[in-house]
């Protein structure tokens, strides 16, 4: 059986369309709750926990790592991706708090100022931005201009080093089985690193 949750009714609802259309004949639940609110004794284990992207945007991503592990059935898998950390990340946290607080002409001005200077950053590498731009769909999945907007206003704000989630969720009773952890600048902003970790069991 899949078991979704996830706070906001949009992704709610759109998570019970896709398991509608392609979810075939496996049992399914999706319900509007926080991570923080899971709990095994009411939700059940599972073989495998999938957050990808998400926890950092908790307010209290410990905790959330916490909570998500604990929904992990012994010899199952947690399977998250996390913000990486880099040496830009506290600015980013505070031009982050000012965006979701500020009005819709100081939000466009602010995601024009981004563009231009990663424009300006992409033609130093001798790259152009509308070659960027054209080619952003295949490579993300998504619009350039509407993942500008979801990077600047992605707050809460929190990115892990690899050391960092293995001091953390080692101890839970995990064993590190994969990582994918790239090397940013962190100029323009963070990417997510990968991982897989296994529940000993």
């Amino acid at each position: 059986r899949i078991h979704a949750v996830d706070l906001h009714p949009h992704s709610v609802a759109t998570t019970r369309t896709v398991l509608g259309r392609l979810g075939g004949t496996a049992a399914y639940t999706v319900e509007q709750k926080s991570v923080f609110d899971l709990s095994p004794e009411q939700d059940g284990l599972f073989d495998v926990v999938y957050s990808w992207g998400v926890l950092h945007h908790t307010g209290n991503m410990d905790e959330a790592i916490r909570k998500a592990s604990a929904m992990v059935r012994p010899g199952g898998l947690l399977v998250i991706a996390l913000y990486g950390k880099t040496p830009y990340c506290g600015m980013w946290t505070r031009i982050k708090r000012w965006y979701v607080s500020a009005d819709a002409t100081g939000k466009a001005r602010a995601e024009r100022a981004y563009v231009g200077l990663f424009g300006v950053y992409l033609l130093l590498r001798g790259k152009r931005l509308s070659t960027h731009i054209r080619n952003y769909p295949k490579k993300r999945g998504m619009d350039f201009y509407h993942d500008v907007r979801d990077w600047i206003g992605g707050y809460p704000y929190e990115s892990i080093t690899s050391a960092a989630l293995q001091r953390l969720i080692l101890p839970l009773g995990f064993a590190l089985r994969k990582e994918k952890v790239k090397r940013r600048s962190g100029l323009f902003g963070s990417g997510c690193d990968e991982y897989v970790f296994a529940r000993n069991g």
